[in-house]
């Protein structure tokens, strides 16, 4: 078994950096969403508490590891309850109250003229590349769990609902999914690389609130 093969993201004891939250992960906003979501520590829970209030940002732990050598990502997590008028499928509706992102590498060899000239004129204002693509495994408000769709706002993310509604609202639910499996089935190619890992609670498209937790994320081989 390689050294790759267990890459632990977010453990129960984590070092906390001066931000108070565990050392490894950095804030991820938008330009264009002002309010941002609030993220921390919660020693009680073992676990990053994320709340949103008419707000959107997340927190990222970047990644440069080949998926073959640790596809399998297990997190756990808890909702206070779906985001009220949240819908996945529409950019109006598109608030969820817990998500977990996996990216992968840009690769320009992958792309055409013109997903290349928009990649670079992101670079030379962000100082990076987006992601060639994502994997978004959300807690759905209407989608059905086992479901997926391309996100509404880039086909380049691929939705996976892992959870849907309420009926497991305030209790904590352990998660499996082999990455390497979702990336060939939803994408149809073997993925590049990760480029890093997210965790997302959001409620400005709807205007309103939510609360989640995540804890215990890894990746490790098969």
């Amino acid at each position: 078994m390689s050294s790759a093969a267990l890459v632990v993201l977010l453990s129960s004891a984590p070092v906390l950096a001066a931000s108070g939250l565990p050392t490894g992960w950095e804030a991820l906003t938008f330009p264009k969403v002002r309010a941002r979501t609030a993220y921390e520590w919660s020693p009680s829970s073992g676990a990053v508490r994320a709340v949103a209030e008419k707000s959107a940002s997340g927190l990222v732990r970047r990644l440069a590891l080949p998926v073959a050598e640790a596809p399998v990502l297990r997190w756990r997590w808890a909702v206070a309850g779906t985001v009220p008028g949240g819908d996945e499928r529409t950019r109006k509706g598109d608030d969820c109250a817990a998500r977990v992102y996996v990216t992968f590498q840009y690769d320009p060899k992958r792309a055409g003229l013109g997903t290349r000239l928009k990649y670079a004129a992101v670079k030379a204002a962000r100082g990076e590349h987006p992601p060639h693509n994502a994997l978004i495994y959300v807690w759905a408000n209407k989608l059905a769990a086992g479901q997926d769709l391309p996100s509404p706002y880039t086909k380049r993310a691929r939705v996976v609902a892992v959870r849907s509604g309420d009926s497991a609202a305030g209790e904590w639910r352990a998660e499996e999914r082999d990455v390497l499996a979702d990336y060939r089935r939803l994408f149809g190619e073997d993925p590049p690389p990760y480029s890093g890992v997210a965790l997302m609670t959001d409620a400005d498209d709807t205007k309103g609130r939510a609360e989640a937790w995540y804890a215990d994320l890894s990746l490790s081989a098969r």
